[in-house]
């Protein structure tokens, strides 16, 4: 019997659990999938929790439920792995064998990596929004806020979801109308970028929407640390900028077991190949999400359009096929502008997201790069999807892995 092994069971690594249980013969192989934690969260919601659209119950679920029958589910730490012996070391010494591994563990936010981040005000008026406990933290922080300076920051490049911290400060403005203190609030989006974005025309475009709603941005903004005493983030050059509230994303780094194993880059993330998603150091280990090092978003949409080519390629790996250099970096997502709107963007490695329709060319409903309510229901609808679709492996009606220029204006 051989052994396939998921290691997280996160997003992407449930959703190869899911698409590849049906697909290898099970006289033949054995799945296993290994994740220490009980609870599988619905990290896009996070967004919306600390501004009481979302309640706790509706972002996280217990993850069992998803991991299908016929899939060998274990909840324990993963110490280390040891790929050029094909094993996995968990707690308490217990070892697990592989044939193929898939590495699915995610990343997660470094605040340590910042001097004085996580400090001594850590989660009392410095916040991240990036965990559940900061998010839930920072709700009952939000339901208490009267006036003051409010700065959304980035810390550094690479992060999950590069639009949520600007999705924030969209979502912060229309909040604080709503309680009608908009007028004592100033918000500061501060960004280690030289835009509002990684892309040059969603960039121009969020930047617009900045202006608009009276937000100010501070752009090339590198941290050097955090002043708790004087409530100041101060970088490289010594510019500073003041905070009462400071909503942070800090370094988001790979987990530790990849550096620990030794497989990782200086964030903890695996060099994998851009197009068919495996490890460049070693050919029976695939690597999926937010683990990898590919230059493209780290979002949820991604992971998925990664699953269906990774499947693919496992396949092809067991069948000692040539893979497919298929993944081309295709991302769509919705960025929340506030006042029930949002903007629709879809883009890959080369291309820069562009005005159209979606997902049928020519017909939409939905517009790209426009504002409208129909995004904004559609993000909202996305949490139904992803407990329901997305998770389970089941294909989005009418929206392709890779991405399509038909309806777009190149």
């Amino acid at each position: 019997m051989k052994k396939l092994v998921i290691l997280g069971a996160g997003t992407a690594g449930t959703m190869m659990a899911n698409h590849l249980v049906s697909k290898l013969p099970k006289s033949d192989w054995e799945i296993t999938i290994i994740d220490q934690y009980k609870t599988h969260y619905y990290q896009p919601g996070f967004l919306f929790l600390p501004f009481d659209t979302y309640t706790e119950d509706q972002v996280k679920k217990e993850g069992k439920k998803f991991i299908p029958s016929g899939v060998k589910y274990v909840q324990k730490k993963i110490e280390q792995i040891y790929p050029d012996e094909n094993k996995v070391v968990l707690e308490a010494d217990e070892t697990v064998n592989y044939d193929v591994l898939i590495v699915a563990t995610g990343s997660k936010i470094a605040p340590d990596e910042v001097e004085g981040m996580k400090g001594e005000n850590w989660h009392k008026n410095i916040f991240d929004f990036y965990t559940f406990e900061g998010a839930l933290a920072l709700r009952n922080k939000l339901r208490n806020f009267k006036e003051g300076k409010l700065v959304v920051h980035i810390t550094e490049m690479p992060i999950k979801c590069p639009v949520a911290p600007l999705e924030f400060a969209f979502l912060a403005d229309t909040y604080f109308k709503k309680k009608g203190i908009r007028d004592k609030v100033q918000i500061t989006y501060v960004t280690p970028l030289d835009g509002a974005f990684t892309k040059e025309k969603c960039s121009k475009s969020l930047s617009y929407l900045l202006k608009e709603k009276n937000i100010d941005i501070v752009t090339d903004f590198a941290i050097e640390h955090v002043d708790n005493e004087n409530n100041k983030i101060v970088d490289y050059v010594d510019q500073e900028v003041a905070y009462d509230l400071l909503v942070t994303v800090p370094t988001n780094m790979g987990d530790a077991v990849i550096e620990r194993s030794g497989m990782g880059d200086d964030l903890n993330f695996i060099p994998t190949h851009h197009h068919t998603l495996q490890s460049l150091a070693h050919e029976n280990v695939f690597v999926i999400g937010d683990a990898t090092n590919v230059p493209a978003s780290k979002a949820g949409s991604v992971a998925h359009f990664q699953a269906e080519t990774l499947t693919d390629n496992i396949l092809l790996y067991i069948d000692k096929k040539s893979l497919k250099e298929e993944f081309d970096g295709h991302a769509n997502c919705f960025i929340e502008t506030g006042n029930n709107k949002a903007l629709l963007i879809d883009f890959n490695y080369t291309q820069e997201p562009v005005r159209g329709t979606f997902p049928i060319p020519g017909i939409g409903p939905m517009s790209l790069l426009k504002e409208s309510t129909l995004n904004h229901w559609g993000k909202l609808a996305f949490r139904w999807i992803y407990w329901n679709m997305l998770l389970k492996g089941i294909p989005i009606p009418m929206v392709g892995r890779n991405m399509s220029t038909k309806g777009k204006k190149i």
